[in-house]
């Protein structure tokens, strides 16, 4: 199963850090010429393997999700349901989520590719990223993400020569604040 990185804190510090981060955050760390960029390569992506890849970018956490000490992961998984992430022909799209505040991100993988994929090679692939994050390099850390995640698709969902993978999500980035 897929995992994070990232930290915990205690919770009235992290209503207050979350409250921080805002929708212009996530604008000044990847703006409009990275998003295009983003998006580009999740196309780019797709067009050599079966699966979809979603990007979803968020300042903080809602403050229903601080009340309820959920995590970054509880928030990811909801947001792969709410995009419909798990509603592909294949059963193998995967989100990637990035929470500013935390400098978190976390993988979530629909079942036909989770199933194939170790959580050692999951937890390989979060620690590449690690220093990307912890640096501030969010396009770096993203576009080694979508590296990473479009060759475990490759690997396990390759297109057949002649094959077209059908765009059965948006491959343009969100961003919420």
């Amino acid at each position: 199963m897929p995992g994070s990185i990232g930290h915990q804190t205690s919770r009235p510090w992290r209503f207050v850090h979350h409250g921080f981060y805002s929708r212009r955050h996530v604008r000044r760390v990847l703006d409009d010429a990275v998003m295009k960029r983003l998006q580009a390569l999740v196309s780019e992506s797709e067009t050599r393997h079966s699966g979809e890849i979603r990007i979803v970018v968020e300042a903080g956490l809602p403050n229903s999700y601080l009340w309820k000490r959920l995590s970054a992961r509880d928030r990811a998984i909801t947001l792969f349901g709410k995009l419909r992430v798990w509603d592909t022909e294949h059963n193998n799209g995967v989100l990637i989520y990035l929470l500013l505040a935390e400098r978190r991100i976390e993988i979530i993988a629909d079942r036909a590719l989770d199933r194939r994929v170790s959580i050692i090679e999951w937890h390989s692939l979060l620690g590449d990223m690690r220093a990307e994050f912890a640096a501030g390099r969010f396009e770096q850390g993203l576009t080694a993400a979508v590296a990473a995640v479009s060759g475990l698709l490759r690997q396990h969902f390759p297109l057949a020569p002649g094959e077209s993978n059908p765009n059965e999500l948006s491959d343009a980035p969100v961003r919420l604040g």
